[in-house]
């Protein structure tokens, strides 16, 4: 298959997931030129905000492969992905993205992409949602035992 077929289906499963009460969102995660998993932004139906089709995706694909690391995959979304998509495509060390409409698209037609983008490059005291940093003394424990543990699996 090629490229473009590849985003043929994760456009035509965005398309599908209108009809079966989803957003308008399909990705698909291929490895060795094949479809290895596919996912669908089930957020309202599943009440669950953080169920994007490229989330999805990523779960399929690595419980299909029993795997956190998805180096050499490439997933193909039918949007730009936003950015808690982006933080866990880069997470799971997907190599290439390819995708159909942009997030100004998506802001559009209501969707909140572009203003989270935006919000990430202020400064903490000027976002929207207030940040404050509290206990990190007590916090800092988990960290260290954390860089003494010598069996940890890094990723």
């Amino acid at each position: 298959m090629k490229n473009i077929d590849f985003m043929k289906r994760a456009i035509e499963l965005s398309i599908q997931n209108i009809k079966n009460n989803g957003g308008p969102f399909g990705c698909i995660i291929v490895k060795e030129n094949k479809i290895i998993a596919e996912g669908v932004n089930r957020v309202t139906f599943n009440n669950d905000p953080t169920a994007h089709a490229e989330i999805i995706a990523i779960r399929n694909a690595c419980k299909k492969l029993n795997t956190f690391n998805l180096e050499k995959c490439e997933l193909y979304t039918s949007c730009e992905p936003c950015p808690m998509c982006l933080s866990a495509i880069y997470w799971s060390h997907i190599d290439k993205i390819y995708y159909g409409n942009s997030r100004l698209d998506a802001s559009k037609i209501g969707f909140d992409d572009d203003f989270i983008y935006n919000e990430l490059n202020k400064d903490l005291s000027s976002r929207k949602i207030q940040m404050k940093q509290i206990s990190q003394k007590e916090a800092k424990k988990a960290f260290l035992d954390w860089d003494k543990k010598i069996d940890k699996v890094e990723y």
